[in-house]
């Protein structure tokens, strides 16, 4: 139990420590948000009067004071979950665009990042398992040429070929503009089809790490008196490698699952721009252009919650799998 409440407490504090930097970083920004609206909407070579960047100041309703009084009104903000309004979208709120970004990515990276450690592990615990066979050297071979290619060649090329030439796919967007978003079974068939090149750009790369992870995790376990004795005892195969080499193997890749799960709230900028697709990392890219400062704070603060939420998850399933890191905390 002092294991649990210890985790429990330091995600607290670790909380409070993330919450305060997210208030402090984006006003080390240099520039006004307000004086970039008004020259983006006066022009670059524009002369723009003060009395205008003071009148969109009061509009989008800046911070003022004292830094004290707006960090103090910040955490009133968090609590009551009013994030202000988008200085980029005026005049929805930042709320409202979260809303609307965020099943997209969720979507997207979160199945996406769900497959790539399914087949990633598995495909590393067989690679483990018949290690120094063709098998083995097929995946892993494989695992690190395709390890070395750049993401956003990899991403281009599936545009060339299977939009642009083969015309499979469509190149772009996250749904068709001959289609309302609407909770229905054609738009959900068009952003899924929408969705295909995006998800394969991601499906390519994303298993390399786990594979790479759980083969070498399990040819240490394998090694270990436990495993040896499981065989010595004539226990099945399939039950060795998946109770007592595969099931401590694990425990790193738990952990870089559930921190990538908490990442998945920020987006993936790359994917999102190359594809034009409408999730939270294209609205962290405007937000960052714009000196967006409450939609970037959300973002950031979502994405930060996202990974401490993930990494509590995975120290707790640690304790519950290995009974070993509960004794360490003990003592």
């Amino acid at each position: 139990m002092r294991y649990f409440v210890s985790r429990v407490m330091f995600f607290v504090l670790t909380l409070w420590a993330a919450v305060t930097l997210n208030f402090i970083i984006p006003r080390l920004q240099p520039g006004d948000p307000a004086q970039t609206m008004v020259q983006r909407l006066a022009g670059q070579s524009e002369a723009i009067d003060p009395a205008a960047i003071r009148a969109v100041q009061i509009m989008l309703g800046l911070p003022t004071g004292s830094i004290f009084e707006q960090y103090v009104d910040y955490l009133q903000a968090v609590v009551r979950g009013d994030f202000g309004i988008s200085y980029t979208y005026f005049p929805y709120t930042v709320t409202h665009m979260i809303a609307e970004a965020l099943p997209w990515t969720i979507v997207l990276v979160g199945v996406t990042h769900v497959l790539g450690f399914v087949i990633g592990t598995l495909l590393g615990a067989a690679a483990a398992w018949k290690r120094n066979g063709k098998f083995d050297t097929v995946v892993s071979l494989g695992s690190t040429f395709i390890g070395t290619l750049p993401f956003f060649w990899i991403a281009l090329i599936l545009i060339y070929v299977l939009a642009f030439t083969l015309r499979w796919f469509p190149e772009a967007g996250g749904y068709s503009g001959e289609i309302d978003p609407a909770w229905s079974w054609a738009f959900f068939g068009d952003a899924i089809y929408h969705g295909i090149l995006p998800a394969l750009s991601l499906l390519i790369t994303a298993p390399i790490g786990w594979i790479m992870g759980m083969r070498n995790n399990m040819v240490h376990t394998l090694g270990e008196d436990y495993t040896r004795l499981a065989l010595a005892k004539g226990l099945r195969q399939r039950r060795v490698a998946l109770t007592y080499s595969a099931r401590v193997a694990i425990l790193p890749n738990v952990t870089g699952f559930a921190l990538g799960l908490g990442t998945i709230l920020g987006g993936t900028v790359m994917v999102e721009m190359i594809f034009g697709y409408p999730g939270m990392g294209k609205l962290m890219f405007d937000a960052i252009s714009n000196r967006d400062y409450p939609l970037m704070q959300t973002i950031f603060l979502f994405t930060t919650i996202g990974v401490l939420l993930a990494n509590l998850c995975a120290d707790i399933l640690y304790g519950v799998l290995d009974p070993r890191v509960r004794r360490e905390a003990q003592t």
